[in-house]
């Protein structure tokens, strides 16, 4: 159970694929926890299936206005443009940074490691993702594995990380079980 812990979901303007937002955002709220959703601009973020335009969302926060410190946890969705974008921008790009280097636990999904690597976070780390990633984790010294979730606990925080929608039960389940620790 999280008991009350706030998690933030970092997402893109447009781009982040749907269901890698809504399913662990609800599996964080039936566990209790608060899900605030975290973008670079304010109004709303563009949900995706796949190529096509879903449902918009409320940002709670700017990546400039949110306080690492005041979350306990860290979601990353996937979705191709979604960590594509999020890796240029240097703001969130420090936000995810400070999980590391606070300890806080970390969930990535499909594509979103691409932002990890930009972070330089995933040396040494064990990790799974979309498989076109595995080159670009391998190259930023991670261990790519093919399997529906990994949780690595040997940085200076617990990652946990997922290939696709297809293991979004697992993810969700990990996910939470680590933010409740």
């Amino acid at each position: 159970m999280l008991n009350g812990k706030t998690i933030a979901f970092l997402v893109a303007p447009e781009g982040v694929e749907q269901v890698e937002l809504t399913e662990p955002w609800k599996a964080v709220k039936q566990a209790g926890g608060t899900p605030r959703l975290i973008s670079t601009d304010s109004g709303q973020i563009q949900g995706f299936n796949h190529l096509d335009k879903a449902d918009e969302f409320a940002v709670d926060e700017t990546v400039d206005e949110a306080d690492p410190a005041s979350f306990d946890g860290l979601v990353l969705p996937g979705g191709v443009a979604n960590p594509d974008f999020l890796r240029t921008q240097p703001a969130a790009v420090r936000f995810v940074h400070t999980f590391f280097d606070t300890g806080k636990p970390v969930a990535a999904i499909c594509h979103a490691p691409w932002t990890l690597v930009e972070a330089d976070v995933v040396r040494g780390r064990t990790m799974t993702s979309w498989p076109s990633l595995q080159t670009d984790l391998r190259n930023a010294g991670a261990t790519w594995v093919d399997q529906e979730v990994v949780v690595d606990t040997e940085g200076p925080n617990t990652l946990v990380t997922s290939r696709k929608p297809d293991d979004l039960k697992a993810f969700c389940q990990a996910a939470t079980d680590v933010f409740g620790q």
